[in-house]
């Protein structure tokens, strides 16, 4: 039975950190709207408008979010796997998982299968479907990669959990100094392949800001967003890092893919001004009819975030098919169409929403088959094939399915089809792999 927002919000218990759920939704919808400003279509491909615009390339120090929705996720681990292991008798690692990961595989899983049916479709059709088509099953795959990324930050919560509670901010440290000796090695020394620690590195140490503002340990936000602000500032202006905080095409250096220790100093500043703003946004979101609405934007976020570029690809096919002319990206009459378009691809992920939001909604549990201590190493190995299957299909797209199109992975090729395959099997393994676990009673 689904439970309706109004019911949720009203079972909230009072202790509840109502923050934390605004921000992660203000991520995902920041990320959302900055595609949707970014992808500069017109009638010869895709681009991006920060690459045809370079000013607008600082905005990204605003717009590039994702840092605080990995700080979230840090936070709510930490409780969730807390809460799980008083409850549990015996190892609570591969029910934290399955419990983590079912929400966020079964939505992504249902967009895999549908995008991979419509990519088959027209690559058996032989025609392509002209550059728009082609250049949309190269890009809409892309945003997985933070999906990849936050299973990985799942599997490693317990290890890392208690390395926080042993070292508290030296364990943040530790991460954040590894990041720095990466660029060191990668960029004054050119030892090749090594930026590709930063992938961990970067990501897992904003990921433990979480864990110190689980135990309220962040307690001068003010310092820690002026540092990180202004580290970002220096290596910017002083070492080999571009401006624009996401990927830019054709650059030598992203400060994104692989991480970079500005994009951690920009995460640094970015976690120092959410927790200015804790408390009286706190308190505006006691109030009854925010609060439902934040819990019912948390309940499809992940839905919208998924299908928010299929609308947008979906309203400039409309175009084409209706025989409007794309303007020019960046001129005039391209900046004139931008409101309608937005408004255009967030009704029809509305729409999306509408369709497809039960796969998000919590499943009922099912008997898992491994028992004692299989289900660990099970729930291990499902977890690393779905986020390398995830990782691998946001390199290569979907556009090759049929003629072997591969991308390096770790520095094996993987392709579409055997990355599909690889999420769909560790799916599978995460799901049958937490026996059934016996509940402290208390008495």
């Amino acid at each position: 039975m689904t439970v309706s927002a109004r019911a949720m919000a009203a079972a909230t218990p009072a202790g509840r950190d109502r923050y934390v759920d605004l921000l992660r939704v203000a991520s995902l919808g920041t990320v959302i709207a900055g595609h949707w400003l970014m992808a500069a279509v017109g009638s010869d491909g895709i681009g991006n408008l920060l690459a045809l615009v370079p000013a607008l390339q600082v905005l990204t120090w605003g717009l590039q979010i994702m840092p605080v929705f990995f700080f979230v996720g840090g936070f709510s681990h930490a409780l969730s796997y807390r809460s799980l292991a008083r409850r549990t008798e015996g190892p609570a690692y591969a029910a934290f998982l399955r419990a983590r990961l079912r929400r966020l595989l079964r939505p992504t899983l249902v967009f895999v299968l549908v995008w991979a049916v419509l990519a088959l479709a027209v690559q058996l059709a032989g025609r392509g479907g002209g550059p728009l088509a082609g250049a949309a099953l190269r890009l809409v795959t892309q945003p997985l990669w933070f999906i990849g990324i936050y299973l990985a930050m799942v599997a490693l919560t317990p290890p890392l959990l208690k390395l926080h509670e042993r070292h508290g901010w030296a364990a943040f440290a530790a991460l954040a100094g590894a990041a720095a000796l990466v660029d060191v090695l990668r960029f004054a020394l050119g030892v090749p392949y090594v930026e590709f620690l930063n992938f961990a590195l970067v990501w897992l140490a904003v990921h433990q800001l979480g864990f110190l503002r689980a135990d309220g340990r962040i307690r001068r936000p003010a310092v820690l967003a002026a540092a990180g602000l202004a580290g970002a500032a220096l290596l910017v202006a002083c070492g080999p890092y571009p401006l624009s905080m996401v990927g830019m095409p054709g650059e030598k250096v992203s400060n994104m893919a692989p991480p970079t220790l500005a994009l951690l100093c920009h995460g640094l500043w970015l976690v120092g001004a959410v927790q200015l703003a804790a408390r009286p946004v706190g308190a505006w979101l006691e109030r009854p009819r925010v609060w439902r609405t934040v819990v019912a934007a948390n309940g499809v976020a992940m839905t919208a975030f998924l299908w928010h570029l299929t609308a947008m690809l979906a309203v400039y096919a409309a175009q084409l098919a209706l025989g409007m002319d794309l303007p020019t990206p960046a001129t005039a009459a391209w900046w004139a169409q931008v409101p309608v378009r937005i408004l255009a691809a967030a009704a029809l992920t509305g729409v999306f929403v509408a369709l497809l939001r039960r796969f998000e909604a919590p499943a009922p549990a099912r008997p898992a088959t491994p028992a004692g201590g299989a289900a660990g190493p099970v729930a291990a190995l499902g977890t690393t094939l779905c986020l390398l299957g995830v990782l691998g299909l946001s390199m290569t797209g979907l556009g090759g399915l049929l003629d072997g199109h591969s991308a390096t992975l770790i520095a094996v090729p993987v392709t579409a089809p055997a990355a599909i395959a690889m999420a769909l099997g560790g799916a599978w393994l995460v799901e049958r792999s937490a026996p059934a676990r016996r509940v402290r009673l208390r008495g």
